[in-house]
């Protein structure tokens, strides 16, 4: 090598070799700044995806979500067969509209209000005019489409903010690894090391963090990364676990939402229209593979007396110990929600009429021998009337009904007992059966 270069007339070896190692110098040197270019450029993004775009995408997810669940909730209004469910609905709808996520995006606003104010209409319109709701159906499709198209813009919306920056992050290391490819030339050894250190310290990361983003859920744990000395790593590192973190915020409220719409808020049992959906699908598959199933109606004795005489802060608390006492004495499988004030609903699956009347008479019995300690330390018990009725073979409001029918028949026959529809009072039966 050196021979060769004190060949070369006019030049000396040593200029030679000073012109290649400035060459080197001049080259490495300027990879070493194009390098530190990418690298700023990597830094920026994941900066500006830690700072502005993971906030911004978690704002988009937040309010199409809570845009759906408007429009859902607006179809529900439509949907529910009684006032009681329509007025859940509509609670719902207001919950939501006024969500601070969105207030604060003008559009989204505008459709928030102008949908509860035509809801809200109808139901006035309800009142007074029974074919409301099918007068305003057109009108109600139109502003749901309305809805469901601003939903898929901002949806859209936030994906392109994610896709942009994880285009800028992507584009910068692919530059960087082409540089790096061309010093590999020029630097040789040296640059061959620098690529393993590259790859070990950035690139192999960046694979790993690109799996943990792809397999992000809130069904999963956070994902765990090993210590990384690069800043950007750590950065990214730090807005997926924050990501995670945000997601299990979102799933949390979504949960709150959704307990919120189809739980009682006294007793923590189902609600009535989330009762009629669950037994609905219970009886469908009953019916389908003809298992038995029955039904039942129950409600507490003389509590308006009991209203009347200990407070209603009293009714509350009685309400509350029967509802727990309920989920203690009947079969995990069995269904059952508030039907209204003191009324409650029950669905007995893989039950037929006798099955469920012995359930039911071990529940009368436990209930009727139970204290109910009040605030102020008084102990009270209080009884209930229960009507059943066979289900297998017949619509749930039918069922429901003929429950009903049996259950004003033990308030008839004295109260405290459990009547069979179209049979007997079944008070008498053994406990222990």
């Amino acid at each position: 090598m050196i021979d060769n270069f004190s060949g070369f007339k006019g030049i000396r070896a040593g200029r030679a070799f000073a012109l290649l190692a400035a060459l080197f110098v001049l080259i490495f040197g300027a990879m070493v700044v194009l390098i530190a270019l990418d690298q700023q450029r990597v830094i920026d993004s994941t900066t500006r995806l830690q700072d502005q775009t993971v906030p911004e995408i978690i704002r988009h997810q937040r309010l199409s979500r809570n845009l759906e669940q408007l429009r859902q909730e607006g179809e529900r209004v439509f949907a529910a067969s009684t006032p009681q469910a329509r007025q859940q609905a509509m609670f719902v709808v207001t919950l939501v509209a006024s969500h601070p996520s969105v207030l604060e995006h003008r559009e989204a606003a505008e459709q928030a209000r102008l949908l509860e104010r035509f809801l809200v209409d109808v139901l006035r319109q309800s009142s007074r005019d029974e074919n409301a709701f099918a007068a305003n159906l057109p009108e109600w499709q139109r502003l749901s489409a309305r809805l469901g198209l601003l939903v898929d813009d901002i949806s859209i919306q936030g994906t392109n903010l994610a896709t942009k920056d994880l285009g800028d992050v992507a584009a910068a290391m692919n530059l960087a690894r082409l540089k790096l490819y061309g010093a590999m030339v020029v630097v040789g050894l040296f640059l061959l090391i620098f690529l393993v250190l590259l790859r070990a310290h950035l690139i192999h990361p960046l694979q790993l963090i690109d799996k943990a983003l792809s397999g992000l859920s809130v069904e999963r744990p956070a994902p765990q990364f090993a210590a990384s000395p690069m800043i950007e790593i750590q950065v990214v590192e730090e807005a997926i676990g924050e990501l995670h973190a945000s997601l299990l915020q979102n799933e949390e409220a979504r949960q709150a939402l959704e307990n919120l719409a189809n739980k009682d808020g006294l007793t923590g049992l189902t609600n009535r229209r989330h009762f009629m959906l669950l037994a609905d699908a219970e009886l469908q598959r009953a019916q389908r593979y003809r298992r038995p199933i029955t039904v039942g109606m129950a409600d507490l004795d003389f509590f308006k007396k009991l209203n009347d005489s200990y407070g209603h802060a009293a009714g509350d608390t009685v309400l509350r110990a029967v509802a727990e006492l309920m989920q203690e004495t009947l079969r995990q499988s069995d269904l059952v929600g508030r039907y209204g004030g003191e009324e409650f609903a029950f669905l007995f699956p893989e039950s037929t009429l006798a099955e469920a009347a012995k359930l039911a008479e071990r529940f009368r019995a436990r209930c009727a021998d139970y204290d109910i300690r009040l605030a102020d330390g008084r102990l009270v018990r209080v009884t209930l009337s229960m009507g059943l009725a066979d289900a297998s073979e017949c619509p749930l409001e039918i069922a429901l009904k003929h429950a009903d029918d049996a259950l004003y028949a033990a308030k008839h026959q004295g109260r405290n007992r459990v009547v069979v529809a179209g049979g007997d009072v079944a008070a008498d039966l053994p406990l222990d059966a």
